[in-house]
C-alpha cells in the first residue's frame, strides 16, 4: 500500500512546487518603487529610507524611481497599469489616495479597486512654516494680517489637490481669512520658495520640511494635529495657537502594489517592511523627519485607506475644491 502512495505524494510534491516557488525565491529581481514626487520631498525621503534598509538588511534590491506631477496622481495612475507581479509598488500617501479621488473629475484610477495595501510605513502631522525672517512668529499673527489685508498672504503646497493644499483651504475657511494658494510640483521648489519669501508660508510635510527647520532656514509655526509632534515638541498645535480648537489633520505614507498582487508576496513585503520599523535606528531615522513609524498589517491598512476615502469627501466638498 505505502509502495503505491508514493509515486501519488511524489505527483503532489511537483503539482505544488510551482505554487510555492514565488514564495520562497521572492525577490529573484530588482522591485520598483514609485515616488509621485521628486526626490527631496517626505514621500521620498521615507521611501528611500525604507528601501535602503531593505537593501542593506533583506540583500533586497529597491530602485527608487521619482514620477512627480498632479499632486502625485500621475506616478500612481502608472502604477496601477502596472503588472501584479510584485515588482513593482508605488509610495502612496493620504494625497493622492484617499483626496485625489473627490478632486479630479477624470482620475484614471480607483484607490479602492485598483490597488493593494501592503505596508503603511508611517504617518505625521503636517507642518506650517515661514521664512526664518518672516513677521509672523505665530499662526495668530497670520489670521490677523489676512484680515489687514485680506489677498495678500500666500501659501505654498506641493501641488493642486494634496491634503496640504486642504489644509490651507481648511485653515482659510476655519479662520475666515483671504490667502492666496501658490502650489508648486513637489515639496522641495515650494521649501525654496518659502525660505526665499517668494510665497509668505507653506503647509508641508514634517519630513520635507525638516532638515530647513533645524537648520533655521524656516520657522515653524504650527502642526496640524491634535496633539504636538514628537519630533517638534517645542512647535505648537492650530488649535493651541488660535481660536480654532477641532484643527486636526494629519498624513499617511505607504507602500501599494497593482490590484490582485499575489498575496504571499504582499505578506513578504509587509513582514521585511514592519521588521525594519521596529528597530530603534530605523525608528530615529524616520521620527528624525518628523513622522512616526507605523508597522500594521495589510488589511489593517487597507481598513486605514477606505476609512480616510469616505472621510475626505466630506472635506473636499465643504471646501469647494475641483481639479481637471
Amino acid at each position: 500500500m505505502i509502495r503505491k502512495l508514493l509515486p501519488l505524494l511524489a505527483l503532489s510534491a511537483l503539482a505544488l512546487a510551482p505554487a510555492l516557488a514565488p514564495a520562497q525565491t521572492y525577490p529573484a529581481k530588482p522591485i520598483r518603487v514609485i515616488v509621485p514626487f521628486p526626490p527631496g520631498g517626505g514621500t521620498d525621503i521615507l521611501a528611500r529610507i525604507v528601501g535602503t534598509r531593505l537593501n542593506e538588511a533583506n540583500k533586497w534590491t529597491v530602485v527608487i524611481d521619482n514620477k512627480p506631477g498632479a499632486g502625485g496622481t500621475i506616478g500612481i495612475a502608472e502604477a496601477v497599469r502596472m503588472p501584479a507581479n510584485g515588482y513593482e509598488m508605488v509610495m502612496g500617501q493620504k494625497d493622492n489616495l484617499a483626496v485625489a479621488p473627490w478632486l479630479y473629475s477624470g482620475l484614471s484610477y480607483d484607490p479602492s479597486k485598483d490597488l493593494t495595501a501592503v505596508a503603511l510605513v508611517a504617518e505625521s502631522p503636517l507642518v506650517i512654516v515661514t521664512a526664518a525672517n518672516s513677521p509672523f512668529k505665530t499662526m495668530a499673527d497670520v489670521i490677523a494680517a489676512a484680515k489687514a489685508a485680506p489677498d495678500t498672504i500666500t501659501y505654498g503646497s506641493p501641488g493642486n489637490g494634496t491634503t496640504t493644499h486642504l489644509v490651507g483651504e481648511m485653515f482659510k475657511m476655519a479662520a475666515g481669512i483671504r490667502i492666496t494658494h501658490v502650489p508648486y510640483k513637489g515639496s522641495n521648489p515650494a521649501v525654496i520658495d518659502t525660505i526665499s519669501g517668494q510665497v509668505s508660508m507653506m503647509v508641508s510635510s514634517i519630513p520635507s520640511a525638516m532638515s530647513q527647520v533645524k537648520s533655521g532656514k524656516l520657522r515653524a509655526l504650527a502642526v496640524t494635529s491634535a496633539r504636538r509632534s514628537a519630533s517638534l515638541p517645542d512647535v505648537p498645535t492650530i488649535a493651541e495657537s488660535t481660536a480654532l480648537k477641532d484643527f486636526d489633520v494629519s498624513s499617511w505614507y505607504g507602500l501599494f502594489m497593482p490590484a490582485h498582487a499575489p498575496k504571499e508576496m504582499v505578506r513578504t513585503v509587509n513582514e521585511a517592511v514592519n521588521a525594519q520599523l521596529a528597530l530603534p535606528e530605523v525608528k530615529a531615522s524616520i521620527l528624525a523627519q518628523g513622522a512616526e513609524p507605523r508597522p500594521i498589517s495589510p488589511e489593517a491598512f487597507a481598513t486605514l485607506v477606505k476609512t480616510d476615502h469616505a472621510k475626505w469627501k466630506g472635506i473636499v466638498a465643504a471646501s469647494g475644491a475641483k481639479l481637471e
